[in-house]
């Protein structure tokens, strides 16, 4: 488009001496000029436009990738620090040298992705890694929140039965949509004790704790669900097992961590 665009004003500027400013004035008095000659070349009209938008799009992308980099490459050297709590509920090696926070909803589709993937990097980093999880229950998804607060009630008691918990919405998510009726019968079955449920579930310090994890999670950028740290480098969104895997080689090779 620019070129057929460049040759209407060589055309114009040919038949006479005129200023930008007269080109402009003409063309806007005068669209007919740039409307007629579209239609006597529709062809490279669109030929132009399409090269336009292509040559737009691969700029776009580019900045996207020099970015992406860019912040990758500082998250290596300048490490988020997620706050670890003195009561912290660990999946894995509690003592092991990597660290993977996760941020999740429980009713977030992606998040249960996401709970396959750190299910096979458990495995695979047997022993070297441990898995914090976090809360972002997300305002769209009606039965995030109160999940969040059966599982920090139930944290309380008994962590084990906490990761219990977290297991079964995960691997049953669609039943979530029954609300607190599958909630309560999740804990029913792993015998939690239901009326200290009833009372910790509304209870300040699960809703501080829970109110942590979301403001921590807003603070380093994470808007959607999932968002993890593999230490402290962010990873934002349900990646493959294979990305953490490429992130972790790179630690390994910068001596950020010795596995």
């Amino acid at each position: 488009m620019k070129k057929l665009l460049g040759m209407l004003l060589v055309a114009i500027v040919a038949v006479g001496c005129t200023s930008k400013d007269d080109l402009k004035k003409m063309l806007k008095d005068n669209p007919e000029i740039i409307t007629e000659a579209i239609e006597a070349n529709p062809e490279k009209f669109i030929d132009a436009l399409n090269n336009a938008v292509k040559a737009a799009q691969e700029g776009q992308a580019k900045k996207r990738e020099e970015a992406e980099r860019a912040a990758l490459e500082d998250s290596f050297n300048n490490p988020l620090v997620p706050q670890i709590r003195d009561d912290e509920s660990f999946r894995g090696n509690k003592d092991a040298p990597l660290t993977l926070v996760e941020y999740s909803d429980f009713e977030c589709p992606f998040c249960a992705r996401g709970f396959n993937t750190v299910n096979e990097l458990l495995k695979k980093y047997e022993g070297k890694i441990r898995i914090v999880y976090k809360h972002l229950p997300l305002s769209f998804h009606p039965n995030a929140m109160p999940a969040s607060q059966y599982y920090e009630a139930i944290r309380l008691q008994d962590p084990e039965k906490a990761w219990k918990f977290h297991d079964r919405i995960y691997q049953e998510q669609g039943k979530l949509r029954n609300g607190e009726s599958f909630l309560k019968a999740i804990a029913k079955e792993l015998k939690v004790d239901m009326a200290r449920l009833a009372k910790d579930i509304k209870s300040e310090a699960v809703q501080v704790r829970i109110d942590q994890d979301m403001e921590e999670a807003a603070k380093f950028g994470f808007q959607g669900t999932p968002g993890f740290l593999i230490n402290g480098v962010p990873v934002k969104g349900a990646y493959p097992t294979q990305h953490f895997e490429g992130l972790i080689d790179e630690l390994v090779k910068r001596g950020k961590v010795k596995l």
